[in-house]
């Protein structure tokens, strides 16, 4: 049900952006409550997705979605879920009713804040159970009972194996970026949970992913009810509106032209995607000693200094942010105008994710692309999924700007206290004092001697077990005291004494 672009804009009104379509939310049978959230949140007319998932969602359907972040699929299966959680006759406050899983926290959160929005007329109740924050204050908030659960796989299990989140209520299932949560190594998570959960002819199931693979695929045939497959192409959803150029540049030249675009684009929020998590930190220094202010953002970070930065780069008081692609797919912010891949992406469709971040809500925008000796054999792939080239600027030579940061000096290990050192150093005294020299044994083999090159190995010598001396009789000992010595032959003879 996609219309045409041109003839919605001539109809319905000039201001609309090009990728909505004609349908409107209100024209659904969708509760006051929910409509009025929709209108808080700006949303009148359905995106793509949202007009093809509705109709199935609404009813009670099994949803399996393919399309791209940025696309109003949130806003789809949170419309469903609010809606089929009204209509519940009764529920039991004690137990959740819904669970949505994701990859990310930060896309956890998004999804979170943006129920806020659509629920803000409900007497519903979320959480956001991810982790990296205080696991007790998440653990009283499941006891005390919500309606909607916002998670990531690890802490949602950890918390059913503690018997703190229960699955006996669950009557809707959101596996969000499914593919992304293959990627990241939670496949064998997915299934438990999935096996805990009631039965897919008990609950109403939705899955979103960017891809349908055939990991994916396999998850839908298997925990979800018949689902109704829907597709919008990449191509004429994310990609479009984005004004896409690649630089060949070495590695070495990449931070001077790096410099030089941030001179000569007219920008306003920029993204920068690195594939390392050491090569955010070089470049954010590298940035900074420039004069650039840039912060940086990994998997690593603790979670409330994520939160922290994710809240000022939507806010506008950060202007640059860098980020790897763990991040890529939490980034949820419609006013980017450049994504720039300082490094080439090594999977294919990272590249949609990570351009996927400007042009949001009909908006345009311009993702630029290094490819440098070490990450250009991965543009081949890239432009085989786009099914184009992509277009090639040579930078001429006052593009490039001379670094200007001071090396970034490494990390130094955290000491020892003094204490801590005398203790350990004086174990290590007393351990190898007391160690034993090690006797190495004697071999007795002969390399070749098993084939006749090599001498026969001689059996050791066994020493003659000795006699045990008799002891002397007293008798014999008096005899031998009174003998007279004989004389030796040949010599003087003695004469016996007169009596």
């Amino acid at each position: 049900m996609v219309e045409d672009p041109q003839s919605t804009l001539e109809i319905q009104r000039a201001e609309k952006p090009e990728f909505l379509t004609k349908t409107r939310f209100d024209e659904f049978d969708l509760p006051t409550s929910v409509v009025n959230g929709l209108r808080d949140a700006g949303f009148i007319y359905c995106t793509p997705i949202q007009a093809r998932t509705l109709p199935v969602s609404l009813p009670g359907g099994d949803v399996a979605g393919q399309a791209q972040t940025g696309t109003g699929k949130t806003a789809a299966f949170l419309v469903t879920l609010l809606t089929r959680l009204l209509a519940l006759p009764e529920k039991n406050p004690r137990l959740p009713s819904a669970l949505i899983v994701t990859p990310t926290r930060e896309l956890a959160r998004q999804i979170y804040e943006e129920a806020e929005i659509l629920a803000r007329h409900t007497d519903l109740t979320m959480a956001q159970v991810v982790g990296g924050v205080d696991y007790l204050k998440q653990a009283n908030t499941l006891r005390q009972g919500v309606d909607i659960i916002i998670c990531t796989p690890g802490r949602i299990i950890d918390y059913y194996k503690q018997g703190i989140f229960k699955t006996e209520g669950i009557k809707a299932l959101v596996i969000d970026e499914a593919d992304r949560l293959l990627d990241l190594g939670f496949a064998q998570d997915m299934r438990f949970i999935l096996r805990k959960l009631p039965n897919y002819e008990k609950r109403q199931s939705m899955l979103f992913s960017a891809t349908l693979s055939y990991r994916v695929m396999e998850l839908t045939y298997e925990f979800m009810n018949l689902p109704e497959f829907i597709a919008v192409t990449p191509e004429t959803v994310t990609v479009e509106g984005i004004d896409q150029s690649l630089y060949h540049v070495g590695s070495d030249k990449k931070v001077s032209l790096l410099l030089g675009l941030l001179n000569r684009e007219d920008w306003s929020r920029m993204l920068i995607f690195v594939n390392t998590k050491v090569g955010v930190e070089r470049l954010t220094h590298q940035l900074k000693g420039n004069g650039w202010p840039a912060e940086g953002i990994t998997g690593d970070l603790p979670q409330p200094k994520r939160f922290r930065l994710m809240e000022q780069f939507k806010k506008g008081q950060i202007k640059i942010l860098l980020a790897t692609d763990v991040a890529s797919r939490g980034i949820h912010v419609e006013d980017i105008s450049h994504v720039i891949n300082y490094d080439l992406p090594q999977d294919s469709e990272n590249y949609i994710h990570r351009i996927g971040r400007t042009a949001r809500a009909g908006k345009t925008g311009r993702a630029l692309s290094l490819a440098c000796e070490r990450y250009v054999f991965h543009l081949e792939p890239v432009e085989k999924m786009l099914g184009y080239k992509i277009p090639v600027v040579w930078p001429g030579d006052d593009w490039f700007v001379e670094d200007r940061s001071k090396p970034l000096a490494p990390k130094r290990r955290p000491q020892p206290k003094r204490a801590t050192q005398r203790r350990a150093r004086g174990a290590e005294n007393k351990r190898r004092n007391h160690r034993k020299p090690r006797m190495k044994p004697k071999s007795s083999h002969f390399p070749g001697a098993f084939f006749g090159f090599g001498p026969e190995p001689q059996p050791e010598p066994q020493p003659e077990p000795q006699p045990e001396p008799q002891p002397e009789s007293p008798k014999k000992r008096n005899q031998t005291s009174r003998r007279k010595k004989r004389p030796s032959p040949g010599g003087p003879a003695t004469e016996p004494k007169k009596e």
